[in-house]
């Protein structure tokens, strides 16, 4: 059967992006403004822009003849319904996002979410981390999803507290050296 006539599913899996992060059932969406900030301007990105234009492109290729050898047509088409399953999940992960702004951590002696926490780990290395929300992931920078191992660990810990995590290679403990969070701006 043509793939023209089958309906495509609304099921929220389908739409996740391979590299998309999934939350476990009953996990809040966590997130910084900064990160609801980043999510909203790519959606309106792509709604505004980019998918406009791919119409265009394929409006002008679909009047040009034959679709079913036409490049431009079938590219387009394909990047309409990569460009609708992105906007998708945007406006799903938006809605259930719930914004906590760090600055605004009246418990900046905690670890909670929004912290940039520096530890050393059981083979003496140290590491600096930001706990940010599943969409705001980042390791080259060092921000980490609130609900990954360590910063579930590190959670509600204070400097000085040595806590259990289970890593890749077994139990490791880890010190909290130190624990800060942005200013508040004024």
């Amino acid at each position: 059967m043509s793939k023209a006539f089958t309906k495509e599913s609304d099921d929220v899996e389908d739409d996740l992006p391979d590299d998309a992060p999934a939350l476990p059932g009953g996990v809040k969406n966590y997130i910084t403004p900064q990160g609801f900030g980043r999510l909203r301007e790519e959606m309106l990105k792509l709604m505004n822009v980019e998918r406009p234009d791919v119409v265009k492109v394929v409006a002008w290729a679909a009047a040009n003849g034959d679709r079913s050898e036409n490049g431009d047509y079938l590219y387009g088409k394909k990047r309409l319904r990569e460009i609708d399953r992105r906007i998708r999940f945007l406006t799903r992960r938006l809605e259930t996002a719930e914004v906590v702004d760090p600055a605004r951590q009246p418990r900046r002696d905690q670890v909670f979410f929004g912290a940039t926490v520096t530890y050393v780990n059981g083979r003496d290395e140290e590491h600096t981390i930001t706990i940010v929300g599943a969409d705001e992931v980042d390791l080259a920078r060092g921000h980490v999803s609130w609900i990954s191992p360590v910063a579930r660990a590190l959670l509600k810990a204070r400097v000085g507290d040595a806590v259990p995590v289970r890593t890749p290679a077994g139990m490791d403990t880890i010190e909290v050296l130190a624990v800060r969070y942005p200013d508040a701006a004024t």
